[in-house]
């Protein structure tokens, strides 16, 4: 079973996605901004990372730079960043800071869930 974690601060839309994971037949963690997804990011090695863009202490963006930056065992993560931020070159600093791919909200449960499908066959 792939590991997912959630960084989402938006707590009826982080539930919706875990709920949307664990009905795929995902193991899902939450975390409700970028410190805590860090903070579990030290315990727990996961297949998929799912980062909101704009949290509260750290985020997603932040997040993704200190991952990437070799802090923990999870510096090779797949990174999914979900982000209302749609313009061009928002898409590719999130990119160029690391991320793997990239989800402008509003999406479907289904468009999710499929596009997790494709990451963890990679993974």
């Amino acid at each position: 079973m792939k590991k997912i974690l959630i960084a989402e601060d938006e707590e009826i839309l982080r539930m919706l996605i875990s709920d949307t994971l664990e009905d795929g037949d995902f193991s899902v963690d939450e975390a409700e901004d970028g410190e805590e997804a860090l903070q579990l990011m030290e315990k727990k090695q996961y297949d998929l990372v799912i980062l909101d863009y704009m949290m509260p202490v750290l985020t997603g963006l932040d997040v993704i730079r200190k991952v990437r930056s070799g802090m923990n065992q999870n510096k090779d993560v797949k990174i999914l960043m979900l982000s209302a931020k749609s313009q061009q070159n928002e898409q590719e600093e999130v990119l160029n800071a690391g991320a793997d791919y990239f989800m402008v909200k509003p999406f479907s449960p289904l468009q999710l869930l499929e596009k997790v499908g494709e990451i963890a066959d990679e993974v």
